[in-house]
């Protein structure tokens, strides 16, 4: 990060604190002739792929490109901080790659809009969450490995801070603009199906308890929800984050998924995920599609979470409410095919088939 304050340059390569004012003590001293900056006017709070500045009680406040900062506020690349007459310009990159703004955060990082040096627009995630860096390093080789035209494409790794660069999918996700249409419904889920379809049988890195790496077949995504359907600006649906990918064919040799441990969202998983996450198989997968599906149509998830509801206990005592009675203009058809693909009986067998059928007819 790097701050420009009358014209002097400051650069802070690591985590830092930084107070900024009048006082010979700061980290960055403002000329003692600014008579409108308070002696310890600001401080930020630099972190991996994260700056905020707080005021210190100032006399004449903190602002950040006009607007007063009340409480923690974030740092962009070019932003400006003004303090009292005194103007910072605020400089934020990694790996030689501007930092714009969140675009979201999740259990293990979070995600920010950069720019290229050469000027393209892409998607940086950065780890946030302490004790996760070897899971992180596993999503690392398991998106490497991925290169399909449905599957959100890998740029390169970061060491410091520890992260990737990836495709940056402009349309936002299928969370931001359902409910769809039949056909529009369709057309995106065909596209993941086949996103899954390749992700279940690539060849992919894979990591031994004891270090030894090997090449598996096959990544199950284990989070297959609206929010991880990204659409690029002319429509596109790309599949992103396999944060939670494992090869499925080393399930239970590589000893790296406490037993127990349950990651991804409750409302999109089938109850064979909830009660056994480390030995989840593809087919949690296709179950997950087909309940994204039911809700491009419905708009809801295909069972009620009441308020106050435990949500695994939702999921292992409730079954699926039959699409049709969300939506009772669907063609039978497709509504049989979408139930079948949601009965969890038969979650291991051609259930998802009739769904495909009707995906790919024609």
């Amino acid at each position: 990060m790097t701050l420009t304050a009358g014209g002097a340059r400051h650069v802070f390569t690591g985590e830092a604190d930084v107070v900024l004012g009048r006082d010979p003590g700061c980290d960055v001293r403002v000329a003692d002739d600014r008579r409108r900056v308070s002696r310890r006017h600001c401080r930020l709070t630099i972190r991996p792929a994260e700056v905020t500045v707080r005021d210190l009680g100032s006399r004449n406040g903190t602002y950040v490109n006009g607007v007063r900062a009340d409480g923690e506020r974030p740092l962009h690349d070019g932003d400006e901080l003004r303090l009292g007459d005194a103007y910072v310009l605020v400089r934020v990159a990694i790996g030689g790659l501007a930092l714009l703004r969140e675009l979201g955060r999740g259990a293990q990082g979070v995600v920010h809009l950069a720019r290229e040096p050469g000027g393209e627009l892409v998607a940086v995630k950065t780890l946030t969450a302490p004790g996760a860096t070897e899971l992180f390093r596993r999503e690392l080789d398991c998106t490497a490995a991925l290169r399909h035209p449905n599957i959100v494409r890998f740029h390169r790794s970061l060491a410091e801070p520890l992260g990737f660069v990836a495709e940056y999918c402009a349309g936002g996700s299928v969370a931001d603009h359902g409910p769809y249409g039949v056909d529009v419904a369709l057309d995106l889920t065909r596209q993941a199906a086949a996103a899954l379809r390749h992700a279940h049988t690539a060849e992919v890195p894979v990591v031994h308890a004891d270090g030894a790496s090997a090449v598996g077949r096959g990544l199950v995504h284990r989070d297959i929800k609206p929010q991880n359907l990204l659409l690029t600006a002319d429509g596109r649906l790309k599949v992103g984050d396999f944060g939670l990918a494992k090869a499925y064919d080393q399930a239970g040799l590589s000893g790296r998924t406490p037993t127990g441990a349950i990651a991804g969202s409750v409302a999109f998983m089938p109850r064979r995920q909830v009660i056994d996450y480390k030995y989840a198989g593809p087919e949690v997968d296709r179950w997950a599609l087909a309940a994204c599906l039911y809700w491009m149509l419905t708009g809801a998830t295909p069972r009620d979470f009441p308020a106050g509801a435990d949500p695994v206990a939702v999921v292992l005592r409730e079954p699926p409410t039959p699409v049709r009675e969300r939506l009772p203009s669907l063609p039978a058809a497709l509504a049989a095919a979408v139930d079948a693909a949601l009965n969890e009986s038969q979650i291991e067998g051609n259930n998802f088939d009739q769904l495909q059928d009707q995906l790919f007819a024609g």
